[in-house]
């Protein structure tokens, strides 16, 4: 019996024991991570290693700490400005011997800011230090960065296929007919073809020609970019006969992109490594393929932002504009108004930049922000627009705040007009022997309703509802612009237009980035434009969410070039980005049906951007496969 105690209290010692050093790892971890940031002093001579894994974006969604759960993929994010600061200050740093490009796991942006990085990328080239860029395949969007390096890699196992911007759209009145769904659209523009999907088979063709023209005007501005950069590559005749080219290469992509001059070596990662690490040097007792690297955390982090003279504010409209509350990368009404006024309080402001990259989202929540920017015009603040990378319908609503209004040439902007949907299932009923009745007192009384069937009453009601709300948006753009209610109308009716042509219609002002916007709001302000710098009105994340994501999120960065994994290859990364298509389709039909607010949104914009799939989009995708039996 003795021996029994004596062996159990060994085990409880040995469990106690056990206890103590756990929480002593924890909480070691917790100081740790709480406390880490990049390490400004050990940026060194070497090769600074932008490795674009995921999309550019520009405001970066609060990450999911634990959303890699269960093998659960997830797409990281890079901020715009941060990246081109990067490329910008390592232009004129000895210590950075070559630029990296890392496109291996590059999911793209939009045109706009991507294009922006690529004319970062260019710059350093101009300035004659070398600019490296590897992957194993390339896609429209990762090639114009690629095209302005001065040697473009690519794996002899992958190679590069260009397929332009397009593609199908998924149509869902046949499923709705078989289902008994009853859609009620109420809407005003021929162009605002968002809600087509409901209530056709196939695409108007005024929802043709204008994704024709908008899409033909993008896909030449991506051309032109390419020739500029790589004038040597043959993009036109791979453009042409692509299967040819291919084929005439014995159907090997990677060495047809070599002989038409779209890459300059064709290497894995190890040749790729040993190259580098013949400009930036090689590190002792490493791996073969690996060369003296410069983390860009650790560089974005040793290279801030300028911080002194007069302050003007930039609040940020980015993503689905929404209602309530939302976290960075959407727009919430409540949210981002919040961030405004609080920042007009408490900061000593001396204008304000309103930067916009939204496709729009709930009308209401566009004119709550549209009122607190108003509020900065009240204190006598100069306030001026600079789109980014689209500022489409509710985002164009926004704009109309602004003084003056700057935008890019790939800018996608318009889309001015609003819509709603409802669904009625009284049909859906009917074909299981379900059936309504009650008593009304009014013709309103219980309408909407979704299950009884929506009366004509509220339909006109509904309809006049939306005519009003577009009509107020033609004026606000009539009289921001100083154009006349039937001039915009012409040019409105939901059309989306680049920033080319949006200049021409007057739309827009000048062309140029966040920082041309900062110096003519400095100038509006009569101040210096090179004595000001940009304080941003953002929500700074959790010390609880910084600890999650640097525990559970990892840093691959910390790894050896040798020790990074590879891309997927050709055929695996069509595959991935058809079904992104698939489940953001499904997600945003989704959303669309079960939005209660009027939208002033432009879904067709979103469709030119990388596709990005949402937890419960893959949910949902996920369900539809199962169902078909894949």
């Amino acid at each position: 019996m003795k021996l029994v105690r004596g062996a159990w209290k060994i085990l409880v010692g040995i469990k106690d024991f056990l206890v103590l050093v756990l929480m002593l790892l924890f909480f070691a971890g917790l100081f740790t991570a709480l406390s880490y940031k990049p390490n400004k002093a050990a940026i060194h001579d070497g090769a600074l290693v932008v490795a674009l894994d995921g999309t550019i974006v520009e405001q970066p969604e609060e990450a999911d700490p634990f959303a890699g759960f269960g093998g659960g993929e997830v797409t990281k994010q890079h901020r715009l400005r941060d990246v081109v600061r990067a490329l910008d200050t390592a232009r004129t740093d000895t210590r950075v011997k070559v630029v990296v490009l890392d496109l291996d796991r590059f999911m793209g942006g939009y045109p706009a800011a991507v294009s922006e990085v690529a004319a970062a990328v260019g710059k350093v080239r101009a300035s004659g230090k070398p600019v490296l860029a590897y992957a194993t395949g390339y896609t429209d969007r990762g090639y114009v960065l690629a095209a302005n390096a001065s040697e473009v890699w690519v794996n002899p196992q992958g190679g590069t296929l260009f397929a332009g911007p397009g593609g199908t759209q998924l149509y869902y009145k046949g499923l709705m007919d078989k289902l008994g769904v009853n859609a009620h659209v109420y809407k005003v523009g021929k162009f605002k073809s968002a809600v087509e999907p409901y209530i056709r088979s196939d695409m108007s063709p005024e929802a043709r020609a204008a994704n024709d023209a908008l899409y033909g005007a993008l896909f030449t501005q991506w051309r032109e970019a390419v020739a500029k950069a790589r004038p040597k590559a043959r993009v036109a005749d791979y453009l042409a006969q692509p299967d040819a080219v291919v084929v005439g290469a014995g159907g090997d992509i990677a060495a047809s992109n070599l002989a038409y001059g779209l890459v300059d070596k064709v290497g894995d990662r190890l040749a790729f490594g040993k190259r580098v690490a013949e400009i930036a040097g090689t590190p002792a007792g490493k791996p073969a393929g690996s060369f003296k690297a410069i983390k860009l955390a650790d560089w974005i982090q040793a290279n801030p932002a300028p911080t002194g003279g007069d302050a003007i504010g930039v609040i940020t409209v980015a993503g689905e504009i929404v209602d309530g509350k939302a976290g960075p990368g959407h727009a919430g009404g409540d949210s981002v108004s919040a961030l405004l006024l609080k920042g007009l309080a408490e900061k000593k402001l001396k204008a304000l930049v309103v930067r916009v990259d939204s496709p729009g989202g709930s009308a209401m929540a566009s004119e709550q922000i549209r009122q607190a920017i108003l509020q900065a015009k009240a204190q006598g603040l100069p306030v001026v627009v600079s789109m980014g990378s689209l500022a489409a319908s509710g985002g164009y609503w926004v704009s109309t705040a602004g003084n003056t209004i700057f935008a890019e040439p790939d800018t996608i902007t318009g889309s001015i007009g609003i819509f709603g949907v409802l669904p009625s299932f009284e049909n859906s009923l009917a074909k299981i022997g379900v059936t309504t009745d009650g008593v009304r007192t009014t013709p309103l009384s219980g309408q909407p309703d979704v299950m009884g069937g929506i009366n004509p009453v509220t339909d006109r009601i509904l309809q006049s509802a939306i005519e009003a709300g577009y009509g107020r948006f033609v004026n606000l753009v009539a009289q921001s612009r100083k154009l006349t209610p039937q001039r915009v109308d012409e040019i409105g009716q939901g059309r989306v237009w680049i920033g080319g042509v949006a200049h021409q219609l007057k739309l827009i002002d000048r062309f140029g980035g966040i920082d041309d916007a900062i110096a003519e709001a400095a100038r509006q302000a009569k101040l210096d434009p090179g004595k000001v710098n940009a304080v941003y009105l953002e929500k700074e994340p959790s010390a609880w969410m910084q600890f999650a994501e640097s525990v559970m999120g990892g840093d691959k960065d910390d790894d050896d070039w040798a020790d990074q994994p590879a891309g997927a290859d050709l055929f695996a990364r069509i595959a991935s980005e058809r079904r992104a298509l698939l489940g953001q389709a499904l997600g945003d039909a989704r959303r669309l049906a079960l939005g209660g607010s009027v939208q002033a949104r432009c879904l067709e914009c979103v469709a030119i951007g990388p596709p990005v799939v949402r937890a419960e989009d893959r949910s949902l995708l996920d369900l539809l496969i199962a169902r078909i039996g894949l």
